[in-house]
């Protein structure tokens, strides 16, 4: 086996450039950058329990590069860029994976729309982190992950959208992890195995098969409602839960109250999130 080169941090050769180039393996200390300097670019770089923990960065990018037991607890993030392939070409190249392993990111500031790429997480938390408006995550993995506190507008897939060839895969691994203490706000599994993660349960939330048949067994309840409106809205509601359901994950879902409905009242909610997890009219599996 090879030895790992050693670590180095220096300015890049490219002038328009602001960050820094990290590269080589980094052991058991804090990360320091010069003063004056928040821009990192992490090419080719091992970062084995290394703390990052409060520390407050204008742009990160990751490209081939494995972090194992680090602390990013309250850090955060203007810009990041987790799994980038700079220097792919457009020829066919193989596009590289970064990997994050036993991390820790709690009450850490994901910048918003982070583009995540060709990045994997095995074992990590995140712990109240500032998950929200995740949507650049068509080709990032997670397993065995913990997650707790409110994630928003965030999506998972289990499938990328595109460059199968140059991933080298046509899934992404998602598998194992652990949503019991989060709180989800528009939240988007596509293409997922549900059954393979762990949820939080009643009353909250509820993991149901075969979404479709659900919703038709509850619309009579809603036609009953004397008022239009919460009948419009109900059933806005309820079909395109049952869609996404359908074209998402072989009509399965992870369902809420707040999926009944934002604008209905929190009793008509609660009711109709009842009748659809009690709901037993040809819903059972197999």
């Amino acid at each position: 086996m090879s030895r790992p080169e050693r670590f180095s941090l220096r300015p890049s050769r490219e002038e328009w450039r602001r960050d820094w180039v990290a590269n080589g393996e980094l052991r058991d200390q804090r990360f320091e950058l010069p003063p004056e300097v928040s821009s990192v670019y992490f090419d080719r770089a091992r970062l084995v329990n290394v703390d990052f923990s409060g520390m407050r960065f204008a742009d990160v990018i990751v490209e081939r590069s494995e972090f194992v037991g680090c602390d990013f607890s309250g850090a955060a993030f203007d810009n990041l860029s987790m799994g980038t392939g700079l220097r792919r070409t457009w020829r066919g190249d193989r596009w590289p994976q970064s990997i994050f392993r036993d991390c820790v990111f709690r009450r850490t500031r994901f910048a918003p729309l982070t583009s995540f790429g060709n990045v994997r997480f095995e074992r990590c938390v995140f712990d109240r982190s500032r998950l929200r408006r995740q949507t650049f995550t068509t080709e990032a993995e997670f397993v065995g992950c913990v997650f707790s506190g409110r994630l928003r507008e965030t999506n998972f897939w289990g499938r990328p959208t595109d460059e199968q060839a140059a991933l080298g895969r046509e899934r992404n691994v998602f598998t194992g992890n652990d949503f019991t203490a989060a709180e989800l706000e528009d939240v988007a599994f596509r293409h997922i195995d549900l059954h393979a993660q762990r949820w939080p349960g009643p009353p909250g939330y509820a993991l149901l098969d075969r979404v479709s048949a659900r919703v038709r067994a509850v619309l009579p309840l809603v036609e009953a409602w004397p008022d239009p409106k919460h009948r419009e809205e109900a059933r806005f509601s309820l079909e395109f839960l049952a869609g996404n359901a359908m074209e998402r994950n072989d009509d399965h879902a992870v369902v809420s109250p707040l999926d009944m409905g934002r604008r209905l009242p929190p009793a008509l909610r609660q009711e109709l999130f009842e009748a659809l997890t009690g709901s037993s009219t040809d819903t059972s599996p197999g």
